[in-house]
């Protein structure tokens, strides 16, 4: 090919050009570029836009502030503080922590959700939409200057008003508002406002905790919570969704694996013998079933006991799928939206098993199951038996205050594969997982405090993840260990409850509360490893010991002379005086060198390519 020349033709920019370059572009009714209010969405295009907004920018919140209120918006820029990374970033010291729980505390009242403004059949849609919209941006004033005055940190809650109305919907029809909350922290998903709204909506609704998950939880723990509850005056029932679904799939195993072995004559006869043995008994049961509830019915209204938890306290057994649907049936003694059924609201924040445990109860999927917010768009209605109506909300991420922004990732309230920092959610998980149980879970050596530190600090986050990622052969480009990549594994492992560390009620400690396993596996020291590992697992690479030993060791190879000792176009000869050198060579002395000799000197020296 020939030289190109100044002047030629550039195909690939032409056909850039000619794809994107006369592209019109979209301008507002100023004929300006600028982002602005002016450009309505949503209604103004006939459709409902039914995406979830939680964590959003500055840029964005402004866009969408200045959108609900009518008005213009100018932006600023955010300044850039660098941190250093071999540190506790992200965390709080103890002294703040109490004084965060503390502002917590004082302010519990103002932490809301927005309600629904009064409406009548007579207002035109325009005027709703306009009250709607007035009252959710008083919320979320109210909120911000909450955050801006108290320096309070709360969850990225859910900025798009069409989940709230979704929500507005759900509690309006349901009788029973369950909220489904997360048994290893269940206070940071319960919303006490809700309840609240619940009750300002009609006094005879009923509310309704379900912590799921409850099968990573020991029966010890399941009882403090329910003692807790109790004190709060809240029916609670514990439940695993994970455990009913294993249940299930252990039975349609077997019942699959049942069909297709032969059976004999023998057996064929003796299952029928035994299910006509069952229908005798069912017909028995159902005789004195039908007694007892004639016998309720001529009995006033007001003496009539509902079958309910033992003692009418909460109780601390891990209900199956047959009792929790009992327990849902009879939990409600009130008047009914509809006479014919009970409706159960399931409200819940993403992540904590809202669709698993719908589709667990109904024993096939008719809810989509994802821990992304937004994945559900509006309410359904689901019939889980004739008298049980389940009504399905959208997943909500409401308004809770919280320490740092690293407790909502560990918390699963926001997605981990969208995360922009993984320092401080790691930092956090080592405060809370212990340095040995790490080690036995992933079978890794963690690198110990160096000389100087405490010896029975967490480790760091660069710690944990070279060793994980050099564990499993997570390396960048450069051959470092990937740690990026080592932390999304790490941090879904603990949202997972691999990792498990679960928070205790406010009344019991901590420590007492939840107990780690001692360390199972033996103790490997750090220079029992190969040098590769040990300087890929460190985050400074060279050690204290290294630097005495290279210190004492480097021998000197000319005297300690006053002056410059290295001349390029001198040396000295055999008989102690000064001769005039090749300049050439010692200005390049690789010439001459053959390309053996040069690949040699490579290999002598590839110890100082090593990371």
């Amino acid at each position: 090919m020939g030289k190109k020349t100044k002047g030629g033709s550039n195909l690939g920019r032409q056909l850039i050009k000619d794809r994107f370059g006369h592209t019109a572009r979209r301008k507002v009714d100023n004929d300006t570029m600028l982002h602005t209010t002016e450009l309505q969405d949503g209604y103004d295009w006939g459709r409902l836009n039914l995406s979830s907004v939680t964590e959003e920018s500055s840029f964005n919140a402004f866009l969408r502030t200045a959108e609900l209120a009518g008005t213009e918006f100018q932006a600023e820029k955010l300044n850039i503080t660098f941190v250093n990374p071999k540190q506790r970033v992200g965390l709080l010291s103890k002294t703040q922590e109490q004084h965060m729980h503390q502002k917590h505390a004082e302010h519990l009242d103002q932490l809301k959700i927005p309600r629904r403004p009064k409406w009548t059949k007579t207002m035109s849609a325009e005027d709703l939409e306009r009250a709607e919209n007035e009252a959710f941006l008083n919320w979320r004033r109210d909120l911000a200057l909450l955050q801006e005055n108290e320096e309070i940190l709360m969850t990225p809650y859910e900025k798009n008003l069409e989940f709230w109305r979704q929500l507005w919907r759900v509690v309006e029809r349901s009788d029973v508002v369950v909220q489904i909350v997360d048994a290893r922290n269940p206070l940071l998903f319960r919303s006490v406002d809700l309840e609240r709204y619940v009750s300002e909506v009609d006094g005879n609704k009923l509310n309704m905790i379900l912590v799921n998950k409850s099968d990573l939880l020991t029966l010890e723990q399941r009882q403090h919570w329910a003692q807790y509850f109790d004190c709060e005056g809240i029916r609670t029932a514990f439940y695993s969704a994970t455990l009913v679904e294993e249940e299930l799939r252990r039975e349609a195993e077997a019942a699959k694996l049942a069909a297709e072995s032969p059976a004999t004559a023998l057996e064929l006869k003796e299952l029928r013998d035994a299910a006509t043995e069952i229908q005798h008994s069912l017909d028995a049961v159902e005789h004195t079933l039908d007694a007892i509830e004639s016998k309720m019915q001529a009995k006033p209204a007001a003496q009539v006991k509902l079958p309910r938890l033992p003692g009418d306290k909460n109780s601390a057994h891990l209900l199956s799928r047959t009792e929790l649907i009992d327990f849902l049936r009879h939990i409600y003694a009130g008047p009914r939206n509809n006479s014919q059924h009970v409706t159960i609201g399931m409200v819940g924040y993403p992540n904590v098993g809202k669709s698993s445990t719908i589709n667990s109860l109904m024993t096939v999927k008719k809810v989509s199951v994802s821990a992304t917010p937004g994945k559900t768009k509006r309410f359904q209605t689901l019939f889980l038996e004739n008298d049980i109506l389940l009504c399905d909300c959208p997943g909500l991420v409401m308004p809770s205050f919280v320490l740092t922004k690293a407790d909502m990732l560990l918390n699963g309230i926001l997605p981990i594969d969208q995360m922009r920092d993984h320092v401080p959610a790691v930092n956090l998980l080592c405060e809370r997982i212990p340095r040995h149980v790490l080690e036995d879970k992933y079978g890794i050596v963690i690198a110990k405090p160096l000389e100087g530190e405490d010896p029975d600090r967490p480790p760091f986050s660069e710690e944990l993840l070279l060793a994980y990622g050099y564990n499993r052969g997570f390396m960048t480009s450069n051959g470092q260990p990937d740690q990026a990549r080592s932390a999304r594994y790490v941090l879904k492992d603990y949202v997972n409850g691999k990792l498990l560390y679960a928070l205790g009620p406010p009344s019991v400690e901590q420590s007492d509360y939840h107990t780690f396993p001692e360390r199972q596996r033996k103790v490997v020291e750090e220079s029992q490893l190969p040098g590769q590992q040990q300087r890929a697992m460190r985050i400074n690479k060279s050690q204290s010991k290294e630097l005495d030993q290279q210190f004492f060791d480097d021998k000197p190879s000319t005297a300690h002379v006053k002056g410059r000792t290295n001349f390029p176009h001198v040396r000295l000869a055999n008989d102690g005086t000064l001769v005039a050198g090749d300049a050439g060579a010692a200005a390049k002395p690789w010439r001459n060198v053959k390309k053996e000799r040069r690949e040699k000197l490579r290999k002598k020296f590839s110890h100082l390519d090593e990371h």
